[in-house]
């Protein structure tokens, strides 16, 4: 069964982010900024019709169930949000102007034509804000107790933009810190029917994404961000699979770094 986003549903009734696997054990901590398509229905949609809603331009497909999956394999504690790229982007500084883009692929998102600036804080202290706090402060927890945390960032990607067919299975993104990116890379090239980009299909400097530089960078964290190709992952098997798929690779990397 193809993975879709969840029904809109008024924001008073949905969480800015959902915590998986509460109590996990491992000084890892895995972040999905993407996991949602979720727009509340004070917005209608933004503008957008119900199937636009429903692509890549709304939410990373089946992120959030690889990320759910992995929090089990690897007894990890998920942080995903659960607000739709659309209305906050989550990965993006909220001062940016991508943060709230007045398109996306081509498509001119209405619902964000000429925001307020009033609007613009309400979407960032009702949505970008409390995802973000949540993340930092079980970043803090884990410093405190001695477990600073390895971060793992999940992300999938269109397998055709502007035409192009991007080859690869997966991407790895950095910046300046390879610390985890390089040995997993390494991992997972084991399999030789693999395609690993490096910082492809994406470059993790630019443009920055908000998890890398914010959290990772500014804590001195290690960090993997993993760009998954969404037609590998868009079914519930698809993403058990590459759970397993990354579980198999990180295991050995994390041991090694020991946090």
């Amino acid at each position: 069964m193809k993975l879709t986003p969840e029904l809109a549903q008024s924001s008073l009734a949905r969480s800015p982010f959902t915590v998986v696997n509460d109590k996990g054990g491992a000084a890892v901590l895995i972040i999905c900024d993407h996991a949602s398509g979720h727009v509340p229905s004070e917005y209608s949609g933004l503008g957008l019709t119900p199937d636009q809603l429903t692509r890549h331009i709304a939410w990373d497909i089946g992120a959030a169930e690889v990320s759910r999956r992995l929090a089990g394999l690897l007894d990890a504690t998920a942080v995903l949000c659960g607000t739709s790229r659309l209305v906050i982007d989550c990965n993006r500084p909220f001062w940016a102007d991508s943060s709230i883009p007045p398109e996306s692929d081509g498509i001119p998102i209405p619902g964000n034509a000429d925001l307020h600036p009033s609007e613009k804080q309400r979407r960032i202290d009702h949505y970008f804000s409390p995802y973000h706090d949540e993340i930092s402060r079980r970043i803090r927890t884990m410093l405190v107790s001695g477990d600073g945390p390895a971060l793992i960032s999940i992300h999938s990607f269109t397998p055709v933009m502007d035409g192009f067919a991007r080859p690869w299975h997966i991407g790895m993104l950095w910046d300046q810190d390879q610390r985890l990116a390089a040995p997993t890379i390494q991992e997972l090239r084991r399999d030789p029917d693999l395609c690993v980009g490096e910082n492809k299909p994406y470059d993790g400097a630019n443009p920055p994404g908000y998890a890398l530089h914010t959290h990772a960078g500014d804590n001195g964290l290690p960090i993997a961000v993993f760009e998954i190709r969404q037609d590998l992952i868009d079914t519930d098997q698809g993403a058990e699979l590459w759970a397993l798929i990354l579980a198999k690779a990180l295991t050995p990397v994390l041991a090694a770094y020991g946090p």
